[in-house]
This record gives structure tokens, C-alpha cells and sequence, in this order.
């Protein structure tokens, strides 16, 4: 991974409380688990940005790296991966992400 392509990753998480690297955006999801990641956020209400990897192939390819996690979507909160859509059900599911929001959106 370039320096610039782990730049310009850094300020997209570390710009945004809660952040998503997902197909699509959150008005328009492109697959069934980036749906999901927007669902759950908007049913807690939280304030979310996200990006559309289809968009870029660089950063498509650059966020599995840089997480070293394979799939998408992804998940950041306070500029830390909580992961994909199947850990933020299971957290959603357990109120530990509510939790998690909270406390990262009141620091």
C-alpha cells in the first residue's frame, strides 16, 4: 500500500466518529450486507458517514489491506474496525453496539 493511499484511508476513519467502507452509499446500498450496515446504524439513530468502494478500486482493494480484513462492508468507530456486517449484527444484537456509539459519539 502507498503512503498516500494509507493517508487518505487514515482521514477517512479518523474524520468520522462512525464510519462506513461499503457498495454504495447509505441512501443507496449496492448489496445485501452493506444494506444491513446502514439499516442497523440508522436504527440507532447515529450519525454515519460512508464511502462507496465501487467508486475507487484503489481503496476497494487498499481498506483489506490497511484492516486486513477481506471483506466489505466495513465498519469504524472512533477510527477503529469493529468489522463487517456479520460482528455488527452480533453486536447490535447484544446492545454492545449502542453501547460502543455512545461512548465513542460523547468523547
Amino acid at each position: 500500500m502507498t503512503p498516500e493511499l494509507q493517508a487518505k484511508i487514515d482521514k477517512l476513519v479518523t474524520e468520522n466518529k462512525v464510519f462506513v467502507f461499503m457498495k454504495g452509499s447509505k441512501l443507496m446500498p449496492q448489496c445485501g450486507f452493506s444494506n444491513n450496515m446502514v439499516q442497523i446504524l440508522n436504527t440507532l439513530g447515529v450519525p454515519f458517514e460512508t464511502f462507496d468502494v465501487l467508486s475507487d478500486p484503489e481503496i476497494r482493494q487498499g481498506i483489506k489491506e490497511y484492516s486486513s480484513w477481506p471483506t466489505i462492508p466495513q465498519l469504524y468507530v472512533d477510527g477503529k474496525l469493529v468489522g463487517g456486517s456479520d460482528i455488527a449484527i452480533e453486536l447490535y444484537n447484544s446492545g454492545d453496539l449502542q453501547e460502543m456509539l455512545e461512548v465513542a459519539l460523547a468523547s
